[in-house]
């Protein structure tokens, strides 16, 4: 049994009320009494607003079903559509014109461009390689990666291969060459770096000398003025670091000595609470706020086992360097950290209120995450995290403007619980509902005087579009879903309305994420349209891929481009509201079968790890051997596809079974080196996880919102269980 405490009128879990005891309230200036009393206070006043939030979704979901019924095929008509959707408040009027006005926003979010990551905060090791990706090796980021060609003897096996590493370096100087060029010549050409009292002058092979073409692109260096170690630039807002060793491997082959290339990265990092780990209970929940007040106090520490050394990870301090006139310039070490937290569907058993009742998750986060960074307002650590004592809370999943107006409610409770001054609590909206994209200016308008970020998620955003309109018919191809008019305004008119709002060098306006962490050459290729979308950071799922990515921000001015995106035509709601729908369903089995394998795939590739290992987020194979980044999203719109076709009789529920069972075996053959891997197919009657996935193809019309939380948290603690029983 669980042990619990009572108090303030709640259950609480032994081990979450000990935390918050012991760890958490220490240091605050806020006494547990006060805190568990007004925690209480929160809970009984705001949780059953937040239900009827809830009601709310549903009760439009089951309008909208009915209506697409009864004008089903040929009966439909647009123009009636949306006046239905008016007519129910599914649209809401438009507010007027206004620009936000959020305070005290730290720089990384509103004046600098650059990438983002997000990872699971119940991940340590990842959490600790994320905050510290502000800065990255380029080389090593071109080297280990599919950026440069193994042609002509340039493989990356085994030791150093000098041939693949004047490969990297000629790349590298390219970037050099185009982010702080020469007067003349190129860095291709330089022999020596050196200083003088007035600035950084470039020796050249031809025995010329260079100056740079914008001499207050340098800013300072490490050593001293006659042997720097390191020299540092400004280019686009983002900082760069030319590193010199002449003992290094590839400083010795070098004139000049140079011996990397640090970009600054990972300007921002989002420490998930929510899509990316599986936290079903009072000890799941311990684990993440326990790292997230790690990273709050600058304390948080791994010990990493790597080719046979052990060594102890920990936060990377600030950077220093000397300017010219002997100024000492001071750079961020670490990534800006967000936490996200949970969205208003979930519940959690790890505090029961007065009526025996699981509380609302997400009350649950932003009282305890809100008050685990009063160690960063309050200086508790050596290390700080918000230069301007801002906490940031990305909230996702919010359906429309009430919702957002529920969730500043929240955040202003939670203010006035810990002392702090209205908006300290800024607010990141996740653009990833239906409700919310087509009400987008209405959502920020809601939380104006806090919103810091809204972002597009194409794939929780997909899942939401098929699950809304279930009922119309059977969806496109998944692959050509992404080829509708929708996506293209959607994403369009995110980056419309932030702008019209006064996002630009005030907040962040974002993009997705980069699925596939091994094609980091595709990634250079076209993730850059991102940045030419006029975002001013998108998702990356790894350091290196930060990294690689910096280098688009070099590339374009997103501030500059932003201006111009101002004065063009605004996307088309018309155009975000058409449905997916297939233009033409006359597939062959082949073509159905294909389908269901592959979205069987990657729902039991993700769902096995999830309720079998507590894994919320991994690079998962697809079903042609490709790792790509799974987390709930890419299994709601999975999940969400294969319900709408079984609903549309697309496929029988035998197909739909024999899919799931061939891809069991296969998902079972891909994890056979993994010694705690549970094959499914060995018992599909007995094997939770395997009933899990089915579950949420065969339940999926029925889920709320399409989202797979509920059925993924209740199996998760089915398994818990069985694993305590078998003990």
């Amino acid at each position: 049994m669980t042990q619990t405490i009572q108090l303030a009128g709640l259950t609480i879990n032994q081990n979450l009320h000990d935390f918050i005891e012991n760890e958490a309230l220490p240091n605050t200036g806020i006494t547990s009494a006060h805190f568990w009393q007004s925690f209480a206070k929160i809970i009984n006043d705001l949780s059953g607003e937040n239900a009827q939030l809830l009601a709310k979704r549903d009760d439009l979901q089951t309008q909208i079903d009915t209506w697409h019924k009864n004008n089903f095929g040929d009966k439909f008509s647009f123009d009636n559509y949306k006046k239905f959707l008016t007519d129910i408040g599914y649209l809401a009027p438009v507010v007027d014109d206004f620009s936000i006005s959020t305070e005290n926003v730290d720089a990384e979010l509103a004046t600098i461009a650059g990438p983002q990551l997000v990872v699971p905060i119940m991940n340590a090791r990842f959490a600790l390689n994320a905050v510290n990706a502000r800065w990255g090796s380029l080389y090593d980021a071109l080297y280990g990666t599919d950026v440069i060609s193994s042609e002509n003897g340039a493989e990356k096996a085994g030791s150093y291969n000098p041939i693949r590493g004047a490969k990297v370096i000629s790349y590298a100087k390219e970037f050099l060459d185009q982010a702080i060029p020469l007067v003349k010549g190129s860095h291709q050409d330089a022999v020596a770096y050196h200083l003088n009292e007035q600035k950084l002058m470039v020796s050249l092979a031809n025995g010329e000398q260079s100056s740079l073409k914008e001499s207050s692109a340098f800013i300072g260096f490490t050593g001293t003025i006659n042997q720097p170690n390191t020299l540092a630039f400004k280019h686009n807002g983002l900082h760069l670091e030319l590193v010199f060793d002449a003992n290094s491997v590839i400083g010795k082959s070098e004139p000049s000595t140079l011996s990397d290339i640090l970009l600054e990265s990972a300007l921002t990092t989002i420490m998930d609470c929510e899509d990316s780990v599986a936290a079903v209970d009072g000890e799941d929940k311990v684990v993440a706020y326990r790292n997230w007040l790690g990273l709050m106090q600058g304390t948080l520490t791994e010990e990493i086992h790597k080719n046979g050394q052990v060594f102890t990870r920990k936060m990377n301090e600030d950077r220093s360097y000397q300017s010219l006139s002997g100024d000492s310039v001071q750079l961020k070490g670490r990534s800006l950290m967000f936490v996200r937290n949970v969205g208003h569907l979930m519940t959690n058993n790890a505090i029961i209120d007065g009526q025996g009742r699981e509380v609302p998750e997400g009350i649950m986060d932003a009282v305890i995450t809100s008050l685990l960074a009063l160690h960063d307002l309050k200086g508790n650590g050596e290390l700080s995290n918000s230069n301007e004592a801002s906490i940031y809370i990305v909230k996702p999943k919010m359906h429309g403007p009430d919702e957002v107006q529920f969730a500043d409610t929240l955040f202003a409770r939670v203010e006035d619980s810990l002392s702090l001054p209205r908006n300290t609590i800024k607010m990141g909206i996740m653009d990833e509902e239906r409700r919310t994209s087509v009400n987008l200016k209405n959502c920020i308008h809601a939380a104006k005087e806090r919103v810091v970020f809204i972002n597009t998620g194409f794939l929780d955003r997909t899942g939401d579009e098929i699950h809304t309109s279930m009922a119309a018919g059977p969806m496109a191809r998944k692959a050509d879903i992404k080829l509708t008019p929708w996506i293209g305004a959607y994403e369009n008119n995110n980056v419309d309305v932030g702008l019209a709002c006064g996002f630009s060098q005030k907040a962040q306006i974002g993009k997705g994420m980069w699925p596939i962490p091994d094609q980091m050459a595709n990634m250079i290729a076209t993730k850059i349209n991102h940045v030419e979308a006029g975002a001013n950071t998108a998702w990356v799922p790894s350091p290196t891929a930060a990294t690689l990515h910096a280098l688009h921000y070099h590339r374009i001015d997103v501030f500059a481009l932003q201006k111009d995106l101002m004065q063009r035509e605004s996307a088309n709601l018309d155009d975000i509201l058409t449905i997916p729908l297939a233009t033409d369903t006359n597939w062959s089995d082949t073509e159905i079968t294909e389908e269901l394998d592959n979205n069987a795939q990657g729902i039991l590739g993700y769902v096995v790890r999830w309720v079998d290992q507590g894994i919320g987020c991994s690079k998962v194979p697809d079903i042609n051997d490709v790792g790509l980044m799974e987390d709930r999203a890419t299994l709601r719109i999975s999940s969400q596809h294969m319900a709408n076709w079984l609903h549309h009789g697309i496929c029988s529920q035998e197909q739909v079974q024999a899919s799931l069972e061939k891809m069991a075996k296969i998902v079972d053959g891909q994890n056979a080196s993994d010694p705690s891997y549970q094959a499914m197919s060995d018992d599909f009657d007995n094997s939770i996880a395997f009933k899990a996935a089915s579950a949420l193809v065969f339940s999926g019309a029925e889920q709320p919102s399409g989202y797979t939380e509920p059925l993924l948290h209740q199996c998760r603690l089915d398994k818990k269980q069985e694993l305590a029983n078998n003990k």
